[in-house]
């Protein structure tokens, strides 16, 4: 498997073999939050050496919430990680998670130039803006397709 979903009561053993079997662990906060879940260990996971992505997890069920901005808030109050860890959960990793890391998840040569840019002085600010929309221009394929 490529990636595993949800991981809300992951054992060591099985934190262990994600990190052996190279699997991401993609977490999925707004699901914890919507059914009033312990969170998955996230910093045991970084710290066991698992990739993490990142994700809403929208669906009808069990959350409903699409906003990127809350789920970072939540990996940042609720699952210990660090902004730098959450940026890499929801781009690079969240496109290895889909096998299209090769294509997008990063600003490299050859790649989309999937990209967004943000109305904020620093990066480390989006944690503390709960639920709030901060992107200020989305570029998608190299092309500017929406701006605040």
């Amino acid at each position: 498997a490529v990636s595993a979903d949800h991981l809300l009561q992951a054992s060591d053993f099985g934190i262990s073999q994600l990190a052996a079997k190279k699997v991401i662990a993609t977490l999925l906060p707004g699901t914890a939050f919507s059914l009033k879940e312990h969170y998955a260990d996230a910093r045991k996971m970084i710290d066991s050496h698992c990739a993490v992505a990142l994700s809403t997890d929208l669906n009808p069920g069990s959350c409903f919430t699409n906003s990127i901005p809350l789920i970072i808030s939540l990996a940042a109050l609720h699952m210990n990680m660090r902004i730098e860890e959450i940026i890499t959960a929801l781009t690079i990793n969240g496109a290895a998670a889909l096998s299209r890391e090769k294509e997008t998840g990063s600003i490299d040569v050859g790649k989309q130039a999937d990209i967004i840019i943000l109305d904020f002085p620093s990066y480390h600010f989006l944690p503390y803006h709960i639920g709030m929309n901060i992107v200020k221009t989305v570029i998608k394929s190299g092309n500017i397709v929406a701006e605040n």
